[in-house]
């Protein structure tokens, strides 16, 4: 029999998609970055694949923002085939071409996660719509909320009651008997299939340890008894069976124990990857029912992260649309910043700036960093808008920023732009003893189902991957600590460790280091865990949680979401940046000192500028403790510059830096600067 014989897809018409593909985000399990599972779905030319990670979205972004990548260079490379005559019209809707065509495949990413229940029933649920993308949030906000960081704890009722809108396609349970199931897992089942009837499907899926042909009669058993339809999946853990060495060693860093101690838990070959159509067929030639359902669900899972529409808050207040609260506050701080009078360039620059602002519909923005600002202050925190804001007289007048942008000669569209279509980035600075007073305020103000703090994704880099792969293959700790010694050695001069090695007493022929050093390599970049951002709060008018899933921090009375600054970047999503700074702790301090010896009261803005005695000290490189001048380097630079005004800092600050270092560009600006050149 040859393989088009026992083909369920006669010519690939109908489209096959991987429903649950576990990525990297599933902490120490996945083999695979999200990007790598679509970069392969392309290759292969699957329809669709979901990244169903457990009882977290955490990743999927990432896998959406690559969809998007590989569908905008497959348009263009269409287009451009077209033109020269490669290829003809596009094909019928539905109809793709199987074998060289895979290079114009775009899959679709499918928004998903496995959900693991308390009482041990498992389930991929996959949104069909905008709700059911909210309901599926909310669930995994509920498991999250309510266990400590890095847990989740769902009760069978908690899916009841969330999972509506969604497609439910249950695992099998582990103990699955032919006739009857497990019993305790069938009551879930019926009252599964009463609440959402329709959408509960049992998923067809090998675990490739020779008893699968067994096991899928006796899901197909139970599909049949309960009249449920079954849908089809590999339960890839990894994109390519290549990283099969490198899934092993995350177990077994997972679970604490050798790689030469996995026994049972190390993947018994290579196949958990993801599948071709013409691979799935194969697996599931028994069951062509299975993959026809799989095609099928396609067409009722609509939903895409393109469809979420962040809002931010309308900050109304007292029946004041936000542009004419906006407009109102900046013209009273235009009163309050100058009491003599704004210049006419001045009052030009605000007008401009508000014009834009409203052009942009970024009024809300700036009147939430207003209010916190405004609570700030109201507690006597220091606080300091940083970087473009910098450039704003609208945020000069809102309190935001302390020094008056017409003095510099910056613009404002360096801050907002209309031709980058980016949105404006405001970053302010507290004292670092008080901003928690400042993060608790934004909690209650806007209730934790509207706040969260951004994550940070924390990655594989040099040391830890060290330490933990090496502990992993079982490498003395003596053997480890060597490796490490020798970190920025070997990851700056990748090819030369045999000399690296050799220097610390290392064989490098020796196999099990080898296989080592060509884990570590694999690793690095790898996702270890979720932590908080340093301040990055979203704020949204409706229910956060509706967005994003919530969940505890590992920080008392913190709450964050599982999506990084890029992810939020990529899906237009507002932040507003809640950070500390000890120097300003200092100064604070300062003030105080001098309101009590001196009975003068200073703020940031009415600091005397240009202070000659300042620029003394900082000639003498007595900067020890002064923020942005106080490294070595900058210490060694101070003298050799001799500041003498603002913008001498300001090219202080920006020449110390690895660019500009690199670039030689240190020497010839201080020879031109003193006139030698």
């Amino acid at each position: 029999m040859s393989r088009s014989d026992v083909l369920p897809f006669p010519h690939c018409r109908l489209a096959w998609a991987e429903l649950q593909a576990c990525s990297n985000f599933t902490f120490l399990t996945g083999g695979s970055h999200p990007e790598e599972y679509i970069d392969r779905a392309a290759l292969l030319g699957l329809s669709a694949v979901a990244i169903a990670d457990v009882n977290s979205v955490a990743g999927i972004v990432r896998a959406h923002t690559r969809a998007r990548e590989i569908a905008r260079q497959v348009a263009e490379r269409q287009e451009f085939d077209r033109t020269i005559g490669l290829i003809g019209p596009p094909a019928p809707p539905g109809f793709r071409r199987s074998a060289s065509a895979h290079i114009y495949n775009t899959p679709r990413l499918l928004p998903a996660t496995k959900i693991v229940l308390g009482e041990g029933l498992s389930a991929t649920l996959l949104p069909k719509t905008r709700v059911g993308w909210s309901q599926l949030c909310r669930l995994i906000s509920r498991g999250r909320l309510q266990a400590d960081k890095g847990g989740c704890d769902l009760k069978f009722d908690d899916l009841l009651e969330f999972g509506g809108d969604q497609l439910i396609l249950l695992h099998a349970p582990p103990a699955l008997e032919v006739q009857l199931g497990a019993p305790s897992w069938l009551p879930h089942l019926r009252r599964l299939t009463r609440r959402f009837a329709g959408d509960v499907m049992l998923l067809l899926y090998p675990c490739y340890d020779g008893q699968d042909e067994v096991r899928f009669s006796g899901i197909a058993a139970l599909a049949q008894r309960y009249s449920l339809p079954l849908v089809a999946s590999a339960a890839p853990i990894m994109h390519h069976g290549a990283r099969r060495r490198l899934t092993d060693t995350l177990t077994a860093i997972r679970l604490g124990v050798r790689v030469d101690a996995l026994g049972r838990s190390a993947q018994v070959n290579a196949e958990q990857r993801l599948r071709s159509p013409e691979e799935a067929a194969i697996l599931f030639q028994a069951y062509p029912e299975a993959l026809h359902k799989t095609a099928e669900v396609l067409e009722q899972l609509t939903f895409s992260l393109d469809a979420l529409r962040y809002e931010y808050p309308s900050e109304l207040s007292a029946g004041e649309n936000p542009s004419d609260r906006l407009r109102r506050l900046a013209y009273e701080g235009l009163a309050w910043r100058y009491p003599s009078g704004a210049t006419a360039r001045v009052k030009k620059i605000i007008e401009h700036e508000l014009q834009l602002i409203a052009k942009l519909n970024y009024e809300p923005y700036f009147l939430t960093v207003h209010d916190i600002v405004a609570f700030a202050r109201s507690r006597g925190i220091l606080c300091q808008g940083r970087g473009s804001a910098a450039n704003s007289v609208v945020c000069y007048c809102l309190g935001v920023t302390s020094v008056s942008p017409e003095i510099g000669t910056m613009v404002f569209e360096r801050f907002v732009s209309e031709a980058r279509n980016e949105p404006p980035d405001i970053d302010v600075d507290f004292e670092h003893e008080r901003r928690e007073e400042v993060i608790q305020h934004i909690y209650e103000r806007y209730g934790r189902h509207r706040a969260g703090l951004c994550a940070t994704v924390v990655h594989y880099r040099g040391k830890r991957a060290i330490r933990e792969v090496g502990r992993a293959m079982g490498l003395s700790e003596d053997t480890i600590g060597a490796l490490s010694s020798q970190l920025w050695g070997f990851f700056s001069t990748k090819g030369l460790e045999a000399e690296r090695m050799a220097e610390i007493g290392l064989d490098s022929s020796d196999p099990r280091l080898q296989q080592t050093m060509a884990l570590i390599y694999e690793v690095i970049g790898f996702p270890r865990h979720l932590s908080q951002h340093v301040g990055g709060f979203i704020i949204t008018d409706g229910r956060l949680d509706e967005l994003v899933p919530i969940e505890n921090a590992s920080m008392e009375g913190r709450t964050v979401i599982c999506w990084d600054k890029d992810d939020i970047d990529s899906l237009g999503i507002l932040k507003v940046d809640i950070l500390a700074l000890g120097m300003l702790t200092c100064i604070r301090k300062a003030f105080d000192l001098i309101s009590a010896h001196y009975g003068v009261e200073y703020t940031l803005a009415s600091l005397p500028p240009e202070d000659p005695a300042v620029y003394d000290m900082l000639c003498r490189a007595d900067s020890l403790g002064v923020f942005q001048v106080e490294s070595r380097a900058q210490m060694n630079f101070l003298p050799r510059m001799r500041p003498r005004c603002f913008y001498d800092l300001v090219i202080e600050v920006a020449i110390i830096r690895p660019g500009p270092i690199q670039g030689d560009m240190v020497h010839p600006y201080i020879r031109r600067r003193n006139g030698e050149e």
